[in-house]
């Protein structure tokens, strides 16, 4: 099964530490959301997972989109001409997450993810600083565009990328069912809050 989703070559290490992790958790069946919550065992990863999804809601990726429109339109682009922009956003998110996937092992997860939260905060930032200025001088606009891609190519090779393969490699097998459920439910409902407290911050 491994050389048929890996191809050939040898996988053995990797054999050998599913096989260590598989006598190490027993046999267990898989745990419930709620075993995951009572044991102690895996409260930091828990703890971890929490934070980092929350970070996610909250470092301003959906501010971004939402004001990317007018943004573009601000800087000149046509509204007629704004959705190739907008897919030219979508393009740069896909392939800097397919950037992250090659750099995660030699650069670290750690790494991207603190260097590319540095890189966001910055980017947003000088986001503010420029829509405060966009009607001073001509070539502020094409700032806030440029700035726009930065944040979410730092997105897509950072958090974007990282977090998803969080959850197995922080979690043993038995758990990451109910981790990835509680992943989901954190992530929807820290949208929805987001969703409904925003139009007031604004």
């Amino acid at each position: 099964a491994v050389k048929q989703l890996w191809g050939d070559g040898d996988h053995l290490a990797e054999i050998n530490d599913m096989m260590s992790e598989q006598r190490a958790i027993g046999g267990q069946k898989a745990k419930s959301v709620w075993d995951l919550l009572r044991d102690r065992a895996v409260r930091w990863q828990l703890i971890t997972l929490l934070l980092v999804v929350s970070c996610i809601q909250l470092l301003g990726a959906n501010v971004v989109y939402s004001y990317a429109y007018s943004i573009f339109t601000k800087a000149g682009i046509p509204p007629a001409q704004t959705h190739y922009v907008s897919l030219g956003i979508g393009t740069t998110e896909i392939l800097s997450t397919v950037l992250c996937g090659f750099l995660i092992e030699r650069a670290g997860r750690k790494t991207l993810l603190w260097k590319n939260y540095a890189v966001m905060a910055l980017a947003l930032g000088l986001l503010t600083v420029t829509l405060s200025l966009q009607d001073s001088y001509f070539w502020v606009p094409y700032c806030s565009v440029a700035l726009v891609f930065i944040f979410i190519m730092s997105f897509g090779i950072g958090p974007g990328g990282v977090v998803c393969p969080l959850i197995t490699e922080i979690f043993i097998q038995s758990y990451r069912p109910a981790a990835y459920v509680f992943n989901g439910v954190i992530n929807w409902i820290q949208l929805f809050i987001l969703g409904l407290v925003f139009p007031f911050i604004v």
